[in-house]
């Protein structure tokens, strides 16, 4: 029989900073499936999913794991620390990308070590059945993670883990094979609410809920709409960031003293510490796809992260 402690050394020594399992049993509500389509519920009720549509299909879905793959008894959920240490480089002309982004594509990165986990599993156990997520299945991983005791949920709607603050890229395998399960993560936030005021355009409209109409890695990632399309307010408060945003983590305690990733694959790549805007509006769509076509700024699109520049710009010009 393979064992949790077995799967769990593997995806360690696969480069997994952390690993977690959560047993599934037959009853939703003892893995927490009812809380988090409550809550999704909710968040989406308000509107704060704002245009992206995919989060609206199937809630039910995307709540229970257990009606993603019939059958599954457990979650095996991993994190990879991303943050390298470096800071980016502030100035005139330059751009503010968030740190996950600064190195090579995470989804490849995880996906290739979690493929080789799975394989490990379907070796020893060829009758189980996997599935394995990376930040593109109808799963909730952030929710998921707790519940495997990786971290918890802070008031940013982030992952934040005592040992690596919330730098942390977060994948999983859905398996039906039964294993014991961890201890859910403890909310060490208290009373602390840094990362809400340091929002800059009050996108944590409340703890623990990010509205991502007003959210700066939402409009400058996700959100497919031209400049004028808007608000002059969240364009202004946008400042110089061009894709993503690290506002609320910059100020987390837990992220001030997490030590540095030792994964090469997320050293910064050039120009993703100082961004030059002025060489940026120049790129053609030809030269986005080959300059950014193993990192996560393809996500914009060569439109996106355009007019995100030509914003930058404009902030820029009205400052000085």
């Amino acid at each position: 029989m393979l064992s949790a402690e077995r799967i769990k050394h593997e995806a360690r020594s696969l480069g997994f900073d952390a690993v977690g399992i959560i047993s599934l049993r037959q009853d939703p509500s003892e893995h927490g499936a009812p809380q988090r389509l409550r809550r999704l519920q909710e968040w989406l009720q308000r509107g704060y999913h704002a245009s992206m549509s995919w989060m609206e299909r199937d809630p039910a879905r995307r709540a229970d794991p257990g009606r993603i793959l019939p059958g599954c008894r457990s979650i095996i959920c991993v994190a990879m620390n991303y943050n390298t240490g470096h800071r980016p480089t502030e100035g005139p002309g330059l751009g503010r990308i968030a740190r996950y982004a600064w190195g090579k594509d995470y989804h490849g990165v995880m996906e290739s070590r979690l493929r080789q986990l799975e394989a490990m599993i379907l070796e020893q156990v060829p009758d189980t059945r996997t599935r394995v997520y990376v930040d593109t299945g109808p799963i909730m991983e952030k929710s998921l993670a707790q519940q495997a005791g990786i971290g918890w949920i802070g008031k940013h709607s982030n992952l934040v883990s005592s040992d690596h603050g919330s730098w942390l890229l977060l994948g999983e395998i859905l398996t039906t094979l039964e294993l014991p399960g961890d201890e859910p993560g403890t909310d060490l936030c208290g009373s602390c609410s840094l990362c809400i005021k340091a929002c800059p355009t009050g996108a944590i409209s409340e703890p623990y809920v990010v509205d991502a109409r007003r959210c700066i890695s939402y409009l400058t990632i996700e959100y497919r709409g031209d400049r004028e399309s808007i608000p002059d307010d969240l364009a202004s408060a946008i400042g110089n960031h061009i894709f993503g945003c690290d506002d609320c983590l910059d100020v987390c305690p837990f992220n001030l003293r997490a030590d540095p990733s030792v994964h090469a694959e997320f050293l910064p790549q050039p120009g993703t510490l100082a961004p030059r805007l002025d060489e940026l509006t120049d790129f053609t769509e030809a030269r986005f796809a080959e300059t950014f076509h193993s990192s996560p700024l393809k996500r914009a699109k060569h439109a996106g992260l355009m007019r995100n520049a030509a914003i930058a710009q404009d902030n820029e010009s009205r400052a000085s």
